[in-house]
C-alpha cells in the first residue's frame, strides 16, 4: 500500500479511504524504477529455468516409478481415524488462506484511512506487505486452476484403478483436477512469501508448507508428482510476485548481483501503539 497521505488530514474518512485504497492499486502498476531490474530480472529467470527443469524431471520420475506404488499404500478414502488430517488440510486450501490475507488487508486499509502522518505510514508499510504476500499465493493458484484445467489428470482410483496415466485433457471437472495440486501451490507459495518477508520464519512456513502436502498424499487427493508439481508452481510463482515488488521498489531492495532482500519493516511495537492510537475515544 502506499505509505503516502495525498488527502488533506480535513477530507472527509470517505475520501481518506479512496485515497488509501485507490494508492494501494496503483503503486502495483506503476512503472519500474529500481536501477537494478534488469539484474534482478536475469537472476530470476536462471533460478526458474533450473528449478522448472529440475522438477519437470522429477515430476516425470515419480510419475513413472513411485505414484502408482504410493497411493496403493495410503488408506481408502473415507477412513474414520483421518479426521485430523482433512481438518489440518484445511489450512493449505487456497480459499482460506485468501480469504484471511484479503480480510486483513480490508481491516488495515480501514484503520489506516483514520490516521495521518507517521502513523499511516507505519500501517500502509504493513499493507504493502500484506498486499505481496496476497498476491504470491493468488498468482500462481490462478495460474495452478488453469493447468489442471489444461492437464486434466485424475485424481488416485479416478476410473477405479491405481492408474497414474489417467487423463482427459479440458475435463474441467474436479476429479481430472489433480496435477498440479492446488494445496501444495498456496502452501509453498505462502511459506516462500512469508520466508522473503521474515527469513527467521523459513523453517517454520516450510515445515507447514511440506505438512501440508503430505496430507494430501494421505487423504488420496494426489499423487506424489502432483504435489511436487504444486509446490514447483507455488515456488516459481510467488519468486515472479517477489521480482515485480521489487522493481518496483515496494518492500524488497535488490543487490548489485541481483539478490532481492526485503527491506526492514514496520517495528512490531510502533505497530501496537499506532493500534492502540486508532481504537482510542
Amino acid at each position: 500500500m502506499s505509505a503516502s497521505s495525498d488527502i488533506a488530514p480535513r477530507a472527509g474518512y470517505p475520501a481518506q479511504l479512496l485515497a488509501v485504497s485507490w494508492g494501494a492499486l496503483a503503486q502495483l502498476v506503476r512503472t519500474p524504477s529500481h536501477s537494478r531490474r534488469a539484474e534482478a530480472a536475469r537472476k530470476l529467470a536462471r533460478h526458474s529455468l533450473w528449478l522448472s527443469m529440475a522438477g519437470a524431471a522429477l515430476v516425470i520420475a515419480l510419475m513413472v516409478a513411485f505414484d502408482r506404488t504410493e497411493i496403493q499404500l495410503m488408506p481408502a478414502r473415507g477412513t474414520p481415524g483421518l479426521w485430523p488430517i482433512r481438518i489440518l488440510t484445511d489450512f493449505g486450501k487456497d480459499e482460506y488462506v485468501l480469504s484471511v490475507l484479503g480480510l486483513v488487508l480490508v481491516a488495515v486499509a480501514l484503520v489506516a484511512a483514520s490516521l495521518h502522518g507517521i502513523h499511516r505510514t507505519l500501517l500502509l508499510g504493513l499493507g504493502t506487505r500484506l498486499q505481496f504476500m496476497f498476491l504470491s499465493v493468488a498468482v500462481p493458484v490462478f495460474v495452478a486452476e488453469i493447468l489442471k484445467f489444461l492437464i486434466g489428470r485424475g485424481r488416485p482410483f479416478v476410473g477405479g484403478q491405481a492408474n497414474p496415466f489417467n487423463f482427459i485433457p479440458f475435463e474441467g471437472t474436479g476429479a481430472y483436477a489433480s496435477l498440479p495440486s492446488g494445496h501444495a501451490v498456496t502452501a509453498f507459495a505462502l511459506a516462500f512469501a512469508v520466508s522473503a518477508l521474515w527469513p527467521r520464519l523459513r523453517v517454520l512456513m516450510f515445515t507447514y508448507a511440506i505438512v501440508i502436502l503430505l496430507t494430501r498424499l494421505v487423504l488420496l487427493a494426489h499423487h506424489p508428482s502432483d504435489v511436487v508439481a504444486g509446490a514447483l508452481v507455488g515456488l516459481v510463482g510467488a519468486m515472479a510476485v517477489r521480482y515485480w515488488f521489487a522493481a518496483r521498489r515496494l518492500g524488497f531492495a535488490i543487490r548489485a548481483d541481483g539478490t532481492i532482500v526485503a527491506l526492514p519493516g514496520p517495528v512490531a511495537g510502533r505497530l501496537k501503539r499506532v493500534a492502540h492510537g486508532a481504537s482510542a475515544p
